[in-house]
Formats: structure tokens, C-alpha cells, sequence
């Protein structure tokens, strides 16, 4: 009897220590659920392409496009499939990165993190930023072919961790599937699609947050933030044309709302063409005109303003001419009023602030030309 009583104490004592060790585990799975829990948001003034949620445990969740997501999943933490569901992880740190939009570099360069960046589908002879062409150089950047036709092999020889695309590799959909397929995170950029130019300067603190630099990224938005505010007090009656002529003969403008024309705005101008329907079936932000249309809507403006990002620059207006014969009966050729840009203006994106005060200083007639960094004077 003694025995059997023995015996159904350390029965009940199993039965006991097995249910507080599944309690015990239930608790412990419910707080590692706990940990991952909604602490913020990015705080984001202008940006609207992109949004950025934070948890507890260190990760973040982006949304690009409104469609998009991505877990940036800090080092040393690993997530559950639940907490990951149907978004592409981002595991931190990221040290080789594959850039395959341009536009996207100078971001990093201004954080500091220019170094994270070991490739890129611009070769050196489309490049205009000194540190990028010194990255070729040296070999700390590579280039890796096209964006429509990358080198996989070197890419992954590179030991890649992370590939940023423009929406240019829509065009070929195939490519972006085969990096997918190869195990890279590849995401695509917004940011020519952000309505406002600030929106567009808002990514560099996207770009901050993906390699640990975004107390970096957050103060230089703010620097240029501060810098374009100052300008956007400045009002003027002066008109402006943003335009180049292209290889066929037309005048290539840009659309109304376009984040060029608005810079315009907020600079102090009007943008010329802001009247006409620039809506049509492609996401460019340009548009052709023949140069009769453009001839009646440009004629009378106060100031031209050449783009030589996409052709060749020049510096007389001799040169201008040379494009088009009829620009000598603008009033602003005729007042030499006429501006061009420099050839790295796109490719420095951070420096959106920067571009609204050189136009600032154009329109409000206070430009010198050894302080502008983004334009010069036509001779």
C-alpha cells in the first residue's frame, strides 16, 4: 500500500512538473511573440513612396510603393517565419551592396557609407562624382555590367547583401527575377516618383537606416530641410524654361508637377509649361515638344535653363544656337539670360536643397558664378 502510494506521488508530480513546463513554455513563446511589437513609425515629412514601422526587437518593416515590404532584420536577431510572413529580409549588416540606380549613390556618400557600395551598373564613363570615379579606380566599386544585363557571376563573387534597383529594371522584369532566384534582397526604389523635391532628399534616410547610419541621414535632411525653408519665402514674377534639344530636333521639357518644375516654384519662380497636359500613358517625368510649341510657350521667358545631364553641356551661346536657330529670338537669349546645368546635377540627388538655392539665385538675379555649384552662365 505504502508503495503504491509512493508511486502515485511521483506519478502526480510528473503530471504536475509536465503541465508548469508546458505553462512555463506557453509563457515563454507568448513573450518572445511579446517582443515583437509596433514601438514608432519613421517620422517623414515629404516622402510618400516608402514607410518605415519599428518593433521591439530591433527590426523594422518597410513598405515601398505602398506594395512592397521588406524586414531589416538588425545582426544577431533572427525572426520567426510568422513575424517575417510575406515580406523579403533585409539581414543587417550590409556591406556589399549592388547599386543599380545611380541616383541612389550620393545618399550613401554623404552618411559616410559610400564604402558599403562594392558595385554598380554606371560604368566610369558615365560617371561625375570624384569619389565614385576614385571608388572604380581603385577597386573598392566595381562595375558589373548594365542593369538590363548584370554579370550574376561577379555579383555573386562579390558576396552581394543587398541590390537597390530603379524602376528602370521594370523593363526587364527577368533580371530582377534571377537576383531574386540567386537569394538576394533586391528592392526598387520610388523616389523619382515622389511629388514634392523634399519627398525625394526623404529617401536619403532610407538609405541611413538600411547600414546604421541614420542619426547621420536624419541631421543632413534636416541641414538641407533648414536650407530650402529659408528660400521658399522668395517670391518672384520671373519665368523659367527647363529644357534641352534633343538629337531629332525637339525640345525636350519637363511635365507640370514634375519635381524639377517644382524646385523652380519654390525657388521663386514659374515653370513655363505648367499649364500644359503632360499627363500621358508613361511614368517619364520629361516630355517632347516640336519646336513651333515650344517656340510660343518659351519665346517670352525670362530665363532658360539648358539640361545637360542627358547631352552634351556647353558654355557659349553660340553653342545653344548651334542646337536650334530659332532660340536667338528668345528674350532670353536676347538678354543673356541664359543658364546650363552642370552634368552631375542627377546624379547629386542629396543635394536637392542645394539645386533650389542655385535656381533661387538665377531668378532672384544674385547669382555669381564662382558660388553656383549645380549652373553656369552661357557667354
Amino acid at each position: 500500500m505504502k508503495h503504491k502510494w509512493i508511486l502515485w506521488v511521483t506519478c502526480f508530480a510528473l503530471i504536475l512538473g509536465m503541465c508548469t513546463a508546458c505553462s512555463s513554455g506557453g509563457v515563454a513563446e507568448q513573450a518572445q511573440t511579446a517582443e515583437h511589437t509596433l514601438t514608432g513609425h519613421m517620422d517623414l515629412q515629404y516622402a510618400q513612396e516608402f514607410t518605415v514601422d519599428y518593433y521591439s526587437d530591433g527590426t523594422a518593416y518597410i513598405l515601398i510603393h505602398g506594395e512592397f515590404p521588406f524586414l531589416l532584420v538588425p545582426e544577431g536577431v533572427t525572426v520567426s517565419d510568422e513575424v517575417i510572413g510575406d515580406a523579403v529580409v533585409i539581414q543587417q549588416p550590409l556591406n556589399s551592396i549592388y547599386q543599380a540606380s545611380s541616383a541612389m549613390v550620393d545618399p550613401f556618400l554623404q552618411i559616410g557609407a559610400l564604402d558599403k557600395i562594392r558595385m554598380t551598373s554606371t560604368d566610369e564613363n558615365n560617371w561625375a562624382i570624384p569619389e565614385v570615379l576614385a571608388a572604380l579606380a581603385d577597386g573598392s566599386m566595381r562595375f558589373v555590367g548594365k542593369y538590363s544585363a548584370p554579370d550574376f557571376e561577379m555579383i555573386l563573387t562579390e558576396g552581394c547583401d543587398f541590390i537597390m534597383e530603379n524602376t528602370m529594371i521594370y523593363h526587364t522584369p527577368e533580371i530582377k527575377e534571377k537576383l531574386e532566384s540567386l537569394g538576394f534582397p533586391v528592392m526598387v526604389e520610388y523616389s523619382s516618383y515622389e511629388p514634392h523635391p523634399l519627398g525625394r532628399l526623404e529617401w536619403i534616410k532610407l538609405c541611413g537606416l538600411l547600414v546604421g547610419k541614420y542619426d547621420e541621414a536624419e541631421t543632413f535632411y534636416n541641414e538641407q530641410l533648414a536650407l530650402a525653408g529659408n528660400l521658399q519665402e522668395v517670391q518672384t514674377d520671373k519665368t523659367v524654361a527647363y529644357f534641352h534639344i534633343s538629337s531629332v530636333g525637339a525640345a525636350v521639357v519637363r511635365k507640370p508637377g514634375d519635381y524639377v518644375s517644382k524646385m523652380i516654384e519654390l525657388a521663386g519662380g514659374h515653370y513655363v509649361f505648367d499649364h500644359i497636359d503632360g499627363q500621358d500613358d508613361n511614368a517619364l517625368s520629361t516630355m517632347n515638344m516640336q519646336m513651333e510649341s515650344f517656340y510660343a510657350g518659351a519665346k517670352d521667358a525670362d530665363i532658360l535653363i539648358y539640361n545637360s545631364t542627358i547631352v552634351e553641356g556647353m558654355d557659349t551661346i553660340e553653342e545653344l544656337l548651334q542646337t536650334s536657330s530659332l532660340l536667338a529670338d528668345f528674350k532670353a537669349v536676347q538678354n543673356g539670360d541664359v543658364w546650363c546645368t552642370e552634368h552631375d546635377l542627377f546624379q547629386r540627388s542629396s543635394a536637392i536643397a542645394g539645386m533650389i538655392k542655385d535656381f533661387n539665385a538665377v531668378i532672384t538675379d544674385t547669382a555669381e558664378s564662382d558660388q553656383l555649384t549645380f549652373l553656369h552662365k552661357l557667354k
